[in-house]
């Protein structure tokens, strides 16, 4: 029996904008408003909070114990082994990577990424909603692999760089690898819903402050700002970091 379960990355340190997980938008820490997102899925079985051994993290784990969170302790920097670590201990098969620092994801959006996974024929390690290209906005950014999969990645990537971000060993080696994407119809890449900065923060502060809570969909926030594009300008100029 597949169990299927959520790791969502989280710590205090940021280069541009730290402390952001806990940051509060309309009166609650960010990271509250995704995982009750995240806990709307269907299909996950287990949401948990993957942070570091850290004293600052500990804001963290305060909260997971205060909202009677899941969660995990592991290595700053070697995040692949934190996840992998991390998986072990909850006994996952399926993973669904997540980042603390996306209070927009969707689970719509997550559990179709899921669905591709599990209906695939013949079977697939990953899926990923920003392969081949992204065309869904940055931020709603979902990828599922198997237990397999991530054991293997953890296993034989021996780039640091790579290891700090998951699953560059994986996307860049097909031919180890079964991989598939699941993109929009309409390229919306150019769309910026993570938080990473101040301009960041205050644009999601402001779709929040709209709709007064999480329960909203990706939907109503295209529809939200298709009427209020000015909204978009608020983050429009930060780039994301990229990958060598």
């Amino acid at each position: 029996m597949k169990h299927i379960v959520a790791i969502v990355q989280a710590r205090m340190g940021s280069t541009r904008l730290p402390g952001k997980v806990l940051k509060k938008i309309i009166g609650t820490p960010m990271l509250v408003h995704q995982i009750e997102r995240i806990l709307r899925s269907d299909l996950i079985n287990t949401v948990v909070i993957s942070t570091t051994m850290k004293p600052e993290d500990d804001q963290i784990i305060a909260l997971c114990k205060e909202r009677g969170w899941k969660f995990f302790r592991g290595e700053e920097n070697d995040l692949l082994d934190r996840y992998y670590q991390t998986a072990l201990h909850y006994d996952a098969t399926m993973v669904v990577r997540l980042t603390a620092d996306c209070p927009l994801i969707d689970p719509e959006i997550i559990d179709q990424v899921i669905s591709v996974f599990i209906r695939a024929d013949p079977p697939v390690d990953f899926v990923s909603n920003s392969l081949p290209i992204q065309t869904f906005p940055r931020g709603l950014d979902t990828e599922v692999m198997s237990i397999g999969a991530l054991k293997k990645a953890w296993r034989e990537d021996r780039n640091p760089e790579w290891r700090e971000h998951v699953t560059p060993y994986i996307e860049r080696n097909p031919s180890k690898f079964v991989i598939m994407g699941f993109t929009n119809p309409v390229n919306l890449s150019h769309m910026r819903w993570t938080v990473d900065t101040l301009e960041d923060l205050e644009f999601v502060r402001k779709i929040y402050k709209h709709f007064n809570s999480n329960k909203f969909s990706w939907k109503e926030v295209l529809d939200f700002l298709e009427k209020h594009p000015e909204y978009s300008e608020i983050n429009r100029n930060v780039r994301q970091k990229t990958l060598k």
